[in-house]
């Protein structure tokens, strides 16, 4: 009996480390082979332009089944505003502060792309394939990837050519088609046995700013909303946007509100057209879960979707991204992992910069220590983890003429930021109490404490993520 209780004893011990060694791989106990990995990337996707988000308008059944069944983020924010940076985020797991990629800063230093999550998977292993708009100068894609092509909105086409200008066959199509034949053409390719990660960049729902119209979507869409008055933005009084500072009033959000907004006809066409071809992309992911399925893949391939930012329609008698409002800064995040048989919904903090973590975490891949994220998926495997993060610096560095930079941060209950070159106007909300951001109390001497408070940590964060 004293020889079978210690040989039971050193059997279990094996196996709970086995278990362990497999856990820290993210592989299921049962099975050691490495899921193939599907991100989708969605351009301006705010938080709350999906149903599963309670949005009733919009037509999303497909990114509503994927909520339903993986984890869904309903407190997911990007830590920079604007396309370009975030990608740069995503694809190297540092804050804009560090990377220090925008529009005008030429291309981005090649020593951070050396550790991207592409590379890293791509050296580990996997076969790495990209379609869409990647929005960051660099040089050498074919380091990330085995298989690519990069492309976007075609600003030489002021119409509806800027989306209609890729062919399949004899026929030009919407870039979302595109976009979503060439994941279909990648995945009835794929080998079975060896694992994959497929990123795939829509430019939808990005309005086409030098066209009239602004937003173009495909025939498909057309009935959707049809005969639907859709409600005007919250905060649209002119009391609200005079709150706003000067150059914020004089800004590139001002004048896009023009462009988009200004009347109740611009109004309905661009709301409406932005959530059409948002229900483009809704598509596109419902052919490429059937090709997975017939393929006999789809028991092994996780999908995250992301927006890249947030986005204003009209709130504040604003548009466009960039500020630090969360219309601006929050994005749905799903992750869904078919091996895992539980839904569910976090209220965490995930960031942009968790995207590569996340993936490395689920290919068994040690990310590096210079990344700032997280992975996720001790939340999508277990819904009750915590990231243990109680403040996140927000930014948007760019220091352009007609988009103010601003910089802040954010905690479950609170937001600070402050406009980079004219620090003095600050705003500070108590989101748990004003989560629409009414109520700004910075120069309220009740809460003087709170906002010297914030400015140190504000400070401090900025500090620690300075290159």
């Amino acid at each position: 009996m004293y020889k079978l209780f210690l040989f039971s004893l050193v059997f279990s011990l094996l196996f709970c480390n086995a278990c362990k060694q497999k856990r820290e791989l993210n592989f299921p106990i049962t099975s050691v082979e490495k899921p193939n990995i599907i991100f989708i990337l969605t351009d301006d996707q705010r938080f709350d332009a999906i149903g599963y988000a309670g949005n009733t308008l919009i037509h999303t059944p497909e990114m509503d089944e994927l909520a339903k069944s993986g984890t869904y983020f309903h407190h997911a924010m990007v830590t920079t505003p604007i396309c370009a940076a975030s990608r740069a985020s995503i694809l190297t797991g540092l804050y804009e502060r560090t990377h220090g990629y925008t529009f005008t800063s030429g291309k981005i230093n090649a020593a951070y792309m050396e550790n991207s999550y592409p590379t890293m998977l791509k050296e580990n292993g996997y076969r790495t394939a990209f379609y869409g708009k990647y929005g960051v100068k660099y040089d050498s894609l074919e380091k990330q990837f085995d298989i690519y092509e990069s492309y976007d909105r075609n600003g030489k086409f002021p119409d509806r050519r800027g989306y209609y200008y890729k062919t399949l066959g004899k026929d030009s199509v919407h870039l979302t088609r595109y976009t979503g034949q060439k994941a279909l053409d990648y995945i009835n390719a794929a080998e079975k046995g060896k694992p994959f990660s497929l990123s795939l960049s829509f430019s939808a729902p990005h309005a086409h700013d030098n066209a009239e119209d602004q937003y173009f979507w495909q025939e498909e869409s057309d009935s959707l909303l049809q005969g639907v008055d859709m409600p005007g933005p919250e905060l649209a009084g002119e009391d609200v946007f005079m709150e706003q500072p000067q150059f914020v009033r004089d800004g590139f959000n001002r004048a896009r509100w023009y462009w988009r907004y200004d009347t109740p006809e611009k109004y309905q066409h661009s709301v409406k057209g932005y959530y059409r071809m948002i229900s483009g992309i809704d598509r596109e992911i419902g052919k490429i879960r059937e090709a997975l399925q017939k393929k006999g893949l789809h028991k092994n391939t996780v999908i995250i979707l992301m927006g890249d930012n947030g986005y204003f329609l009209g709130e504040r008698q604003l548009a466009g991204k960039w500020l630090l409002y969360d219309k601006s800064v929050r994005v749905p995040l799903i992750v869904y992992d078919p091996r895992v048989k539980k839904h569910y919904d976090s209220n965490e903090m995930a960031l942009n910069i968790d995207i590569p973590n996340t993936i490395l975490d689920l290919a068994g891949v040690r990310p590096p220590n210079s990344w700032h994220g997280k992975s996720l998926m001790p939340i999508v495997e277990r819904g009750d983890r915590s990231l243990a993060r109680d403040t996140v610096l927000i930014e948007h560095l760019w220091d352009f003429e007609h988009i103010p930079p601003s910089e802040g941060i954010r905690t479950k209950d609170w937001k600070y930021f402050r406009y980079v070159n004219d620090k003095s106007f600050e705003e500070l909300y108590h989101l748990k109490e004003d989560p629409k951001e009414t109520q700004n109390l910075a120069s309220d001497p009740a809460y003087l404490h709170k906002l010297s408070a914030f400015r140190k940590s504000c400070d401090a964060l900025i500090k620690h993520h300075t290159d």
